[in-house]
């Protein structure tokens, strides 16, 4: 036996026949012919029929005759369905009731027969059974003007009414009964249990659906009801009704128009083979097995279906044609038996199995293929697709992966699953999935053209990394900037002291000069002390258009620089950065950053113009004249003249002060020496000004730092915020989910590494051996975690600032105090104080993860098992936009059995609605209470020497008694799964 297993068919639940005792309006002449004929011509094809009528099987038996003769040779199922009467009134007439009997046993009919005699009513001070006779018995009794036994029986048919709880003592008491007759009831208004309005009926109308296992409906609204969607859970439908109900829905014809014609092709489909026990199945499984409508439900796509694998060239396979339902199909056997070996075969056929699966270990790989790769020869695979397309791979591989093929299906090989679920793989394969699944989860356009999660991710965060980079550069130089501005601060004391000092130098200096001075020449000495003094200050206007000179040349080779190198490279830079602009080279060339203005005509101008300034400031020394008559005259304004003449004026005025040479020469080493002084004085001046303000410099650096500060926070969140955006497709679906789904979430959040912040100061830049706040170790780290961690971690970027301002105001001068350097080692201390504010004011510690978590606890922390859940949750319920073969081998493996019940059968169910599954498993509620829609079962024969055992496959649904035998024979605890689903399903079938 080798079949597709459970697929949709039609069936027709109700119909009446020519003959039937009640309402027969399908003429007296010749009618089975053209009723036939109308059944024959259906489409869809009615492919299984529940022969109706009432209290009898008279047209059941004729339906046998007709079939027995050649005609309808589409159906392959027929069973009576006898329709009874209850004493239970309903809106219009009585609630109908309908024993639906399995024709399996080849005396069904007579047991039927022997059960309806039991079913009696009572009248006329007689009692009458529900048998042809004694229905006719009754008609004649309440009417006895008929003489006609078929009119007497059809009058009987009216009158007798089956009590309720006669007809559930008399199935209880009946083990035939029970295993081989399904009841259904009415569920519509008219002769339905809609029609009880009675509030006092409402338990007889609870009692009767309780007590039936189908609802003759083809309302969407009682299906949902009937199926746990509508006001019952299916908990509650198990507590009030005995569990959940399949609706079907039938013709009910009762002439020849209507055959097989139901009101708005309301049609009836029943998933399973076409025998009796689908219907068992479909009680079981009413969601699943049972639906009404003008097309059977739809599941995967029909190209994206394996609907038949071939084995060719390989005398091992015993079974070569192998059909494949579209649903579930589950893979068993024994251990040996070549169940991964047929997973292999169809992967192998889809280009599947990845090259390291194909050079996998031949001694210790799970995979059949690398096992038997020195035997396989030259066998190959042959898939059908349901679209019509073929596909034929080698066995061996040697045509496998090639550059123009892709992955027609998705293999998780237990090498596969073993890898990804072990402590290496949690940190890379099975991320790796779930970003996968995240990235397909965002449509095409929100994918902004990036191949890849990681591609998506970085165009979506790249720009903020970038702004934190640039922030952080500017934190650096600033940082840079403050402790400049910070040794100038320390040095104002210094240089207030060396400024006067230098004072007292250069009055010690003057009033040595001043006893130089002969009597007489004292008009001569203050004129020589006003020329010193105004050639002093053209000195000090020559060193600064001097400055300004080097300056401007620094500046040509800095332009130079920028324009050759720097802008270039800049341009380079943004072009790598945002390579997606699509921007061509004529158009990046806008972006190279060029000067405003003519930079170096400007700096050459500069230059001449200081080289100018100089000149004019210098003058042209005076021609030789006689020393005894003055260069410069005494209403002169000295202020104006240049250095040449007031130095020329000031040695013919030294030559004269006096005639002793020695004295002359003292009298201008001193001159020299004061100028000299004064040059100094002056620079000590302008550092001791600059070093007064650097305090107000400083704070202002200071709060622009803290800005920047801000501005990487600013950046950090929006980071984060951007990833939080990819996940918000999948955290959508996982918040408005339910059971399994909603134990994996999606984070984004901040993460501060205080321990490696704070540790990093204590080891490297503090000196912890100094009394103070931050002696013992760690206490800097606790500090922290209780003043910035909150606020890293979880606050705005103002708030961030706000804690970092509040920390440094409450800790700044105690770190300070901890510094390995005093501050009067100028060199060490500042080098000391560039590596403290960047420590200080770095985000190296500070990351944006996104983490994966299930049931609150990270992946990367979970059991092997659950990390197995976690991969099966993925490729089973998110992945919706992978609507290829999932094929799995042995997904329990490492998985405990609670977690296969409770996690892993709601997923399997969901997940063949929307493609097919081929699984291998031992495990029997993955076979059982996922209702697999097609069991393969495998068979190894012996292993001969140098070649491969034989394996042979048979195939089939759980409705077949067979197949179920072999899920109970192979699988461990098979049984116990079987009785377990018929206990919580409270389903009261023995098959």
């Amino acid at each position: 036996m080798i079949s597709r297993g459970s697929e949709w068919h039609r069936w027709e639940p109700h119909i009446h026949a020519p003959g039937t005792i009640l309402n027969n309006q399908f003429g007296a002449t010749d009618p089975w012919s053209a009723y036939l004929t109308t059944l024959e011509g259906l489409t869809p094809a009615i492919e299984a029929i529940a022969v109706t009528d009432y209290y009898v099987t008279d047209t059941y038996e004729e339906f046998i005759k007709h079939k027995a003769a050649g005609r309808l040779p589409g159906v392959m199922l027929l069973f009576p369905n006898i329709e009874l009467r209850l004493d239970v009134a309903a809106k219009s007439g009585f609630v109908n009731i309908h024993l639906l009997v399995s024709p399996e046993d080849p005396d069904h009919l007579s047991e039927v027969k022997r059960i309806l005699k039991r079913l009696q009513f009572r009248a006329f001070n007689d009692r009458f059974d529900c048998t042809r006779e004694e229905l006719i018995k009754l008609g004649k009794r309440s009417n006895s003007t008929i003489t006609d036994d078929g009119a007497a029986l059809r009058h009987g048919a009216t009158q007798f009414k089956v009590n309720f709880d006669e007809l559930r003592k008399v199935i209880d008491e009946s083990e035939w009964a029970k295993k081989n007759i399904l009841i259904a009831v009415a569920g519509g208004a008219g002769d339905g249990t809609s029609g009880i309005r009675q509030a006092a009926d409402a338990t007889v109308r609870q009692e009767i659906e309780k007590f039936s296992h189908i609802i003759f409906s083809s309302s969407p609204a009682q299906r949902e009801f009937w199926i746990g969607q509508r006001d019952l859970t299916t908990e509650g439908l198990r507590a009030r009704y005995d569990g959940c109900k399949p609706c079907l829905h039938g013709s009910d014809s009762h002439d020849q128009k209507s055959v097989g014609q139901p009101v708005g092709d309301r049609f009836s489909w029943v998933k399973g083979s076409l025998e009796f026990d689908a219907l068992r199945q479909a009680c079981i499984d009413p969601e699943g097995r049972a639906y009404v409508g003008d097309q059977p439900p739809r599941s995967a796509m029909p190209s994206q279906v394996i609907s038949h694998v071939r084995i060719d060239n390989g005398d091992w396979a015993s079974t070569p044609d192998i059909p494949l339902n579209p649903g579930l199909v589950t893979i068993i056997g024994a251990r040996g038996s070549g169940k991964t070996a047929l997973a292999d075969v169809i992967a192998a056929g889809c280009d599947a199995i990845t090259p390291a699966g194909w050079d996998a270990d031949e001694n210790i790989s799970p995979s059949f293929l690398a096992r038997a790769r020195r035997l396989i020869g030259d066998a190959t695979t042959t898939l059908s697709w349901g679209g019509g397309a073929t596909t034929t791979r080698s066995l061996d591989g040697r045509d496998a992966n090639g550059h123009t093929s892709f992955p027609r299906a998705r293999y998780l090989s237990q090498q596969f699953v073993e890898e990804l679920c072990s402590a290496k793989g949690v940190s890379d394969g099975l991320v790796d999935e779930i970003e996968r699944v995240i990235f397909e989860s965002h449509s095409q356009e929100d994918r902004e053209w990036a191949l890849d999660f990681a591609e998506l991710r970085d165009q979506q965060i790249s720009r903020f990394q970038q702004a934190r980079e640039r922030e952080s550069e500017a934190i650096s130089d600033i940082s840079n900037r403050i402790a400049t501005e910070l040794e100038k601060e320390s040095l104002v004391a210094s240089l207030t002291s060396q400024v006067g000092q230098k004072k007292k130098l250069i009055a010690g200096y003057t009033a040595d000069r001043a006893k130089l001075v002969v009597k007489g020449t004292e008009v001569q000495v203050a004129r020589h002390t006003q020329l010193s003094e105004a050639a002093q200050k053209l000195r000090n206007q020559i060193q600064a258009f001097g400055n300004q000179r080097r300056t401007f040349v620094a500046l040509q080779d800095e332009a130079r620089s920028m324009r050759t190198t720097g802008a270039p490279e800049m341009l380079r830079q943004a072009q790598t950065r945002h390579s997606n602009s699509g921007l061509n080279a004529q158009q990046w060339d806008d972006f190279l950053l060029i000067f405003k203005g003519d930079v170096d005509k400007s700096l050459a101008a500069y230059i001449e113009w200081a080289d100018g300034e100089v000149r004019k400031l210098n003058g042209v020394p005076p021609p030789p004249n006689d020393p005894s008559i003055a260069l410069i005259s005494d209403n002169a304004d000295v202020s104006k003249l240049p250095l040449a003449h007031i130095a020329a004026e000031m040695s013919r005025l030294e030559a004269v002060l006096s005639a002793d040479k020695i004295v002359r020469e003292q009298y201008k080493a001193l001159t020299g020496r004061i100028a000299q002084e004064n040059s100094a004085l002056q620079t000590l001046d302008t550092r001791l000004t600059d070093a007064k303000g650097a305090a107000a410099r400083r704070k202002g650096l200071q709060a622009e730092r803290d800005d920047a500060y801000g501005r990487v926070f600013e950046a950090i969140i929006n980071e984060q915020d951007a990833l939080a955006g990819l996940y918000t497709p999948l955290m959508a679906r996982l918040a408005a989910s339910s059971g399994t789904l909603r134990k994996l979430s999606f984070s984004v959040r901040r993460i501060a590494d205080v321990q490696k912040w704070g540790t990093f100061a204590e080891e490297e830049l503090l000196d912890r051996r100094k009394t103070g706040p931050f002696y013992g170790r760690d206490s800097l780290i606790a500090a922290a975690t209780e003043a910035l961690k909150p606020a890293w971690e979880m606050g705005s970027a103002a708030e961030v600032q706000a804690s970092m301002t509040a920390f440094m105001v409450k800790y700044l001068s105690d770190l300070l105090s901890h510094a390995p350097y005093a501050p009067t080692q100028h060199a060490e201390f500042r080098a000391w104080l560039n590596q403290f504010a960047h420590w200080l004011f770095g985000t190296d510690h500070i990351t944006v993860r996104y983490e994966i978590t299930y049931d609150g606890v990270d992946i990367r922390k979970l059991s092997p098992g659950t990390r197995g859940i976690v991969l099966l949750l993925l490729y089973l319920a998110l992945d919706d936009s992978d609507d290829r073969p999932l094929i799995i081998d042995q997904p329990e493996e490492n998985l405990d059995p609670k977690s296969v019940f409770d996690e892993l059968v709601a997923l399997f169910i969901a997940a063949k609605a929307k493609r097919q599954v081929i699984m291998v498993t031992h495990n029997a509620n993955l076979v059982i209470n996922t209702d697999a829609d097609q069991i393969i079962v495998a068979e190894a024969g012996p292993h001969p020497s140098g070649g491969l055992p034989p394996i042979r496959y048979t195939a089939g649904g759980l409705e077949n008694a067979e197949i179920r035998k072999a899920v109970c024979n192979i699988l461990e605890g098979g049984e116990a799964a079987f009785r377990e689903r018929a206990r919580r399903l409270r389903v009261r079938l023995d098959r």
